[in-house]
């Protein structure tokens, strides 16, 4: 459980840097510059601490996959970004590919722990 939670904490601190890269403007403003140093260290650090207990290729999926989605949605929402079917169907493409990393994971840890 705390490898999730760590994990979470990663995808949150990542989508922050993320957002501050673009209110940065080519790190031109002060504050969101350091929002993104603050943003993706704290992102790296949780990462690390959630790999202690959790797959590299499933917590890699999970927080690049829910963090390219909530990001494009921000994206969406607070820049007006493009949106169209496409770009829904790469959405649905990410989110399908991590659950379907977690789903062959937990059938692992099945196979394991029965044997």
């Amino acid at each position: 459980m705390k490898g999730y939670i760590a994990l979470g904490i990663a995808i949150i601190s990542e989508i922050f840097g993320t957002t501050m890269l673009k209110l940065s403007e080519g790190f031109t403003n002060l504050f969101p510059s350091i929002g993104v140093i603050l943003g993706f260290g704290l992102a790296f650090y949780c990462l690390s601490l959630c790999l202690k207990t959790l797959p590299l290729s499933l917590a890699y999926a999970i927080w690049s996959g829910i963090g390219t989605a909530i990001t494009a949605l921000i994206g969406v929402l607070l820049w007006r970004e493009p949106f169209s079917i496409i770009t829904l169907g790469g959405l649905v493409l990410i989110i399908g590919g991590v659950v379907l990393l977690n789903a062959s994971n937990t059938s692992e840890q099945v196979k394991k722990s029965s044997n």
